[in-house]
This record gives C-alpha cells, structure tokens and sequence, in this order.
C-alpha cells in the first residue's frame, strides 16, 4: 500500500497508527503541505479536494478521508481489532473519534486558518480560536473515556487512533493539557507503545 501523507497532519497520523496497529507495510508518499503540493494538478488528479491522507491499496484503488481508510482497514484487517465487540462500547469509541474528527480538527485545520487570516484576524486572533475549540474539545474528552488503560480498555483503539494526534497538535499550538489526566495517562501510555512510536510525526521521511 502507499500513503500519501504529511509528516505533522493530524489526520494523516491518524492512519499511520491504524496502519501500524495493525501491522501493515505501506510506502510513505509525502505531500508538503507548506509548499502547496496538495494544490498541484497531479495530486488532484488522484484526490480532487486536494486533501491528504490518500491511501492507494493493494488493488490499485485510491482511498481518501482518514475516517474511510480507518473503516477500511478495521474492515479488511480485523485483527487486532480497533473496536470493542458490544455495540454500545463500539458507540462510545465511534463517539470520542467523531468528536475529534469532526468537531475539534476541523477548526484548525490548516485551510481554515488560512482563510481567517484572508479574513483579516491577526495571530493573537487565530491563536486564540485555536486554543478554544481545541481546549473545548478535549475537555469533554476527558470526560468521555475510561479512567484506566487507554481510552477504552487495556489494549489501544479507534478512539486512541484519534486522541493521540489531537495532542499532538494541542501541544504544537500550546494549549494548556495540565487539567486532563485521564488524557495525559493515555499519552504516557502510548508513549511507549512501538505502533504510536513509529507513527509519530518526528519519525517520518518527510520530517524536517
């Protein structure tokens, strides 16, 4: 498989722990966001929205959205498992995902920072919105997940897969992660887990 990808994209690391949980070999293909190769004709030739990660399977097919390659992947490769066999445990781990993936990311994804900087908001402004939904987000996180292991249970999972790069980007805009416990324990936990270490940004190709 090849995954097209960028080193400090909180979505793209979202897959490469997937990938990595699961044990499976991929060719890293980065696109430098900085540079704007995401906005180039031959990558949105393969993805019109001009959006990473893009993961090409074995089949040739190109699959887009991190959460669509993460069901993707939950789906062919089953084992080890990324969700929990009751469904009301599944809807919990779907729950903490959804709410990163589509309520925290999302607001200070590099395209709508870029647009409220066009809007005329300086850095103190954006900084600030940055700080808020992420602060907001996780928050509510803290609360959401158990208070042992991971975030569900012993053994790493989907909400995991999401929670991690989160911080990541958290701790990149300087948001304040000393009221969180339960979020910092799951940190230190996969800290020292081999799949999130190799995921990590600062081991990538692409990595200045």
């Amino acid at each position: 498989m090849e995954l097209y990808t960028y080193y400090r994209s909180t979505s793209s690391y979202r897959v490469r722990i997937a990938l990595a949980l699961k044990q499976l070999d991929y060719q890293s293909l980065p696109v430098n966001l900085l540079k704007g190769a995401q906005r180039e004709a031959e990558f949105l030739g393969l993805n019109p929205q001009g959006r990473i990660p893009a993961l090409r399977i074995d089949s040739g097919e190109l699959l887009v959205q991190s959460p669509a390659i993460i069901e993707y992947l939950e789906e062919v490769y089953p084992q080890p498992a990324l969700l929990p066999q009751s469904p009301v445990a599944r809807a919990q781990a779907r729950a903490v995902a959804a709410l990163i993936g589509c309520d925290i990311h999302p607001l200070h994804n590099v395209s709508v920072l870029n647009q409220l900087r066009e809007l005329a908001h300086d850095d103190t402004q954006v900084n600030a919105w940055i700080g808020h939904w992420i602060t907001q987000g996780l928050a509510a996180v803290e609360q959401m997940i158990g208070e042992a292991g991971f975030c569900f249970g012993d053994e790493p999972g989907l909400a995991d897969v999401y929670l991690i790069p989160q911080v990541y980007a958290a701790e990149r805009f300087n948001v304040d992660l000393s009221g969180w416990p339960r979020i910092r324990r799951v940190v230190a936990l996969a800290g020292e887990h081999d799949a999130f270490v190799q995921a990590h940004p600062s081991r990538q190709p692409d990595t200045p």
